[in-house]
């Protein structure tokens, strides 16, 4: 019998919105043999613009995951007094959850990047990855332009049937400083906890 997969689902959910959950139940309800996904935030040593702190972020996905028994969140990369590199927080998960296979997360518009990345080679060598399609991107087309995922495509996985993401949390930010309303695009209660600590204003 083989190996129960865990999804390790990286990024900044700056905030966490809507998509991030129906795209972490998709590969859950569509990906065979998975067992959970876990959110895994990137701190702010992660220099981003915008960055909510990582005890807001926390929190935020702590509501989110509360309501759904199959995904959890790990503040691995928050608690790490440096900038934890993908590999490196795909191998503590392997030894965490040794019995279990390690799989990674993300989005087209990192696959396009993805050869820049610390030890790329290595990620796909020892890990797969589920890819998730982004706006009007084609993921066979980003394989084929590069060597590395080409000689690679085995190791990368398109969960057919899935939405695409064409909302980002950066829309979203940019809609709280407009004022304008978002309760259809983010969980109500993360909006109540938004409003409460003034974030994104």
């Amino acid at each position: 019998m083989s190996k129960k997969i865990i999804a390790i689902f990286g990024g900044s959910f700056n905030p966490p919105i809507n998509s991030h959950v129906s795209l972490a139940k998709s590969i859950i309800e569509k990906v065979e043999n998975i067992e959970k996904v876990i959110f895994v935030p990137v701190s702010t040593k992660y220099q981003k613009q915008d960055l909510a702190s990582d005890e807001d972020r926390l929190n935020m996905l702590k509501i989110i995951c509360k309501k759904n028994e199959k995904i959890e969140v790990s503040d691995v990369e928050l608690k790490s007094k440096k900038q934890l590199y993908t590999i490196q927080t795909l191998n503590y998960f392997r030894k965490l959850y040794n019995n279990n296979q390690i799989f990674f997360v993300m989005g087209t518009d990192n696959l396009k990047e993805f050869e820049t990345w610390k030890t790329p080679e290595k990620v796909l060598k020892d890990f797969k990855i589920i890819v998730l399609e982004r706006d009007k991107d084609n993921i066979e087309k980003i394989i084929r332009e590069s060597k590395l995922l080409s000689n690679n495509k085995e190791r990368i996985i398109r969960v057919e049937g899935i939405n695409r993401i064409n909302l980002s949390s950066t829309n979203i930010r940019n809609k709280i400083k407009n004022k304008e309303n978002v309760e259809d695009y983010i969980d109500k209660d993360v909006y109540k906890y938004i409003k409460g600590n003034n974030l994104y204003t």
